[in-house]
């Protein structure tokens, strides 16, 4: 099996790449867009602002490479917003993959505001039938951080409630993201990952 995790120039690459190992699944970090259009599963990670992120992607070749993948793709966090057609982060235009875009977070729950970013553990509600799911229960804590996310919709396969409810987890045809790190959520991340290697396109 082989797994793409795209080098984005923004992301903890070494993190994502040690949770395919802790799997047994060997894994190479490329930008390389012939290795990624022929990889099995390709993984999308992100850390840090979106303007920068997709500017790394153009920079190096790989925004029609993204778009036209057929296999399964799963973002991790900003990379889960880069499928979007854009954020209001920068006013950014994305990989226009999935419908609609993604949103600065209106953490003011009351009855005091809740900080941003959104940094820490928080739970997986509302899970959608769905194999990427197989083994996950509501209440499951994963880990997140980030400002920016993804309102509920037609798409959500999993919501988190951080002063607002929004996509923890979406998918659209052969497309996932996860707005939480499964590499940074222990078992609960790393079945996730495990189920996403099953998926077939």
């Amino acid at each position: 099996m082989a797994v793409a995790i795209v080098d984005t120039g923004c992301a903890n690459l070494a993190s994502v790449a040690f949770a395919f190992a802790r799997l047994g699944v060997s894994n190479t970090v490329t930008q390389d867009a012939a290795f990624i259009k022929n990889a099995d599963h390709v993984v999308l990670p992100g850390v840090g602002a979106m303007p920068f992120a997709m500017e790394q992607l153009r920079a190096r070749g790989l925004v029609d490479v993204l778009r036209g993948l057929s296999q399964p793709l799963m973002g991790i966090c900003l990379g889960m917003q880069m499928l979007f057609d854009g954020s209001e982060e920068g006013d950014v235009s994305g990989l226009g993959l999935i419908d609609g875009t993604v949103l600065q977070m209106n953490a003011g729950a009351k009855p005091l505001p809740a900080p941003l970013p959104h940094m820490g553990w928080n739970t997986l509600e509302n899970l959608a039938d769905d194999p990427l799911l197989r083994g996950i229960n509501t209440g499951d804590y994963v880990y997140f951080v980030h400002s920016f996310a993804a309102s509920v919709g037609d798409k959500t396969l999993a919501t988190t409630s951080y002063g607002q409810p929004f996509s923890a987890i979406i998918k659209q045809d052969n497309i996932y993201g996860c707005q939480f790190h499964p590499e940074r959520s222990g078992q609960t991340g790393a079945k996730i990952l495990a189920n996403f290697l099953k998926v077939k396109p």
